[in-house]
């Protein structure tokens, strides 16, 4: 069986794009946190077996906590973490990068997609992602960037796209 056919990829928005930033205490970051464990369990009800995350702050933090939850109760399930280049958090703040370190090492694989900075790693990250998977979750706010460019390259390569919408920041 081809990986890509029980695959599923995420994208979603950092901190600063989403309304309540970093309050993770915000109602509106609770429901969709709920809402995203629900685009997991219905992504392992539709055969997924295989997650993709990008590992960036925000979003993905959420996404890979769904994931991890389900792996408890579904042993079956498998998270990699695809990171962008080698020092992705060297420059966060210490909370984020001791949760990035303590996700990183929770997931059953890493990969890396280059050693080194360049403007282009977390596109090449997320074309990772989409080019490996058949089935995209989306935390979207309608707005122009790196999520709506993973969106897009997931629609036209066909994947199944499962979208969260949250309103725009600011």
């Amino acid at each position: 069986m081809d990986l890509r056919e029980i695959t599923c990829c995420f994208t979603g928005h950092r901190p600063e794009k989403l309304p309540w930033g970093n309050d993770e205490g915000d109602p509106r970051c609770l429901e969709l946190k709920r809402r995203l464990d629900r685009a997991v369990e219905e992504a392992y009800a539709a055969g997924m077996r295989h997650f993709l995350c990008g590992m960036a702050r925000g979003a993905d933090f959420y996404f890979c906590d769904a994931v991890l939850k389900l792996r408890q109760a579904r042993p079956d399930v498998t998270l990699e973490a695809v990171i962008p280049w080698e020092e992705q958090a060297a420059r966060w703040g210490e909370r984020d990068r001791a949760r990035y370190f303590d996700l990183v090492r929770r997931c059953d694989r890493e990969t890396m997609v280059q050693k080194h900075y360049d403007k282009g790693c977390t596109l090449r990250r997320n074309r990772y992602m989409v080019d490996r998977a058949c089935r995209l979750i989306a935390v979207y706010d309608g707005m122009l960037g790196g999520t709506m460019y993973t969106l897009t390259y997931a629609m036209r390569r066909g994947l199944t796209v499962e979208l969260l919408e949250v309103e725009a920041a600011g």
